[in-house]
């Protein structure tokens, strides 16, 4: 069955023109279980995208927790409470490097803001440096790094965006680490000084080119040299879904000075937030006056302790390794024209696609994300052009979904048109 318009119309009439959703005919999805959604016509779809059910849709642990909390009390952190506490000793054991004290927040994009404020207060510089295709979020000052819409106005003169590393281009860590001190020089030069590098330690909006462990580390060498700090965005990477460690900057080596977590920390509870060292922490805290009535609540802590909960008891990282690494060898045995590289790394894959003349080729990535669709697998596309397969599912996917999905990509890639 379609999607009704009366739907679709409504949903405009509320909520204004141009919200995105998914696909051409859009989803009404009524229920989730592990890896599964049902639509409205009870049609089951495997879910290989969302990384907000990071446990899965509707974990019996994660409701529990959430639900047994606030039946008994849910308020700000302006009382005192021992869960928020006892969630970030677990939490920050697993971070290291002294990153020891948090910024609660609700979102991702609120844990960014919050970080940029830090690394300013921390070194009294204004200018960022991020890579120029990126997404980090959507506040006034988040998004001025974004590449996706550029600010109206233009973006502000201390913002610098760096080339990203591109899979298909050839990663070499010392040339981008040139890119990002050429960057450095010249807001030095201008006036505004260092105060961060922002980067997702695996590149994910960037395509997800899979760069080798350490690729970063000279990049970061150049802006600390200079007295900025680095800030990673572990919204994606994080919570072990690289399977060989809970964090991307662990796989790279690198020893960020705050990080920053979102989504699937509350397992799609909006939780998040920016941690860091205690002097940048203490920065923040004397120059800002921040308070979030939400962030820290006693359901917050009880949803995001359930969280690390599972991922320890049901292996979740191990599974991401094993079964991320079964999986990308099947995707790397299928063959098509248009496939340019195929990567991943534990439960988060890419697909790349080209024309025949090497340029990116977005219709093929969009025909592959209906085809999944119509084979009951949900993916998406990331890329400069949309032009990659983006497969990021929820970290319970096991062997079982694997199979499942490898038959409907294959049958997928089997099916295409012929297209430019």
């Amino acid at each position: 069955m379609s999607m009704p318009s009366s739907l679709l119309q409504r949903r405009a009439a509320r909520l204004g023109p141009n919200v995105s959703t998914f696909y051409d005919t859009p989803l009404h999805i009524l229920r989730g279980e592990g890896c599964w959604l049902w639509d409205a016509d009870g049609r089951r779809y495997l879910d290989a995208y969302n990384n907000v059910p990071h446990v899965g849709h509707a974990h019996p642990r994660v409701v529990a927790a959430m639900s047994e909390q606030a039946a008994q009390l849910n308020t700000h952190s302006r009382y005192v409470h021992t869960g928020i506490l006892d969630y970030l000793d677990r939490l920050t054991g697993l971070l290291g490097h002294g990153l020891d004290q948090a910024v609660m927040t609700c979102t991702g994009s609120e844990a960014m803001d919050v970080a940029l404020r830090m690394a300013q207060a921390a070194t009294g510089a204004t200018g960022l440096i991020a890579t120029d295709n990126t997404y980090h979020g959507n506040t006034s000052a988040v998004t001025a790094l974004s590449t996706r819409r550029p600010p109206i106005g233009g973006r502000p003169p201390h913002v610098r965006l760096v080339p990203a590393p591109d899979a298909l281009s050839g990663l070499d860590g010392d040339i981008f680490a040139a890119h990002v001190a050429e960057a450095a020089t010249a807001l030095q030069e201008e006036g505004f000084g260092v105060a961060a590098l922002i980067v997702c330690p695996a590149l994910a909006n960037e395509g997800l080119p899979c760069p080798p462990a350490g690729f970063l580390q000279p990049a970061a060498a150049q802006v600390q040299k200079v007295g900025g700090l680095l800030i990673a965005d572990e919204i994606q990477p994080g919570f072990g879904r690289l399977g060989s460690h809970w964090w991307g900057f662990e796989q790279q080596g690198l020893r960020p000075d705050i990080v920053c977590l979102g989504k699937p920390m509350g397992n799609g509870y909006p939780v998040a937030a920016a941690i860091g060292t205690a002097p940048v922490v203490s920065a923040f805290r004397t120059a800002f006056g921040y308070f979030n009535t939400f962030a820290a609540s006693p359901v917050a802590a009880a949803t995001a302790t359930a969280v690390l909960d599972v991922l320890e008891e049901e292996n979740l990282r191990q599974n991401a390794e094993a079964t991320g690494a079964a999986l990308l060898a099947r995707m790397r045995s299928m063959h098509h024209p248009r496939i340019a590289d195929t990567r991943g790394h534990g439960l988060f894959f890419a697909m790349e696609f080209q024309t025949q003349e090497g340029t990116p080729c977005p219709v093929t990535a969009k025909a592959v994300v209906e085809g999944l669709k119509a084979r009951g697998v949900l993916a998406g596309a990331i890329g400069r052009q949309q032009h990659i397969l983006k497969l990021r599912p929820p970290m319970v996917f096991g062997p079982a979904e694997a199979d499942l999905l490898s038959t409907a990509l294959q049958e997928t890639l089997e099916a295409l048109p012929d297209v430019p």
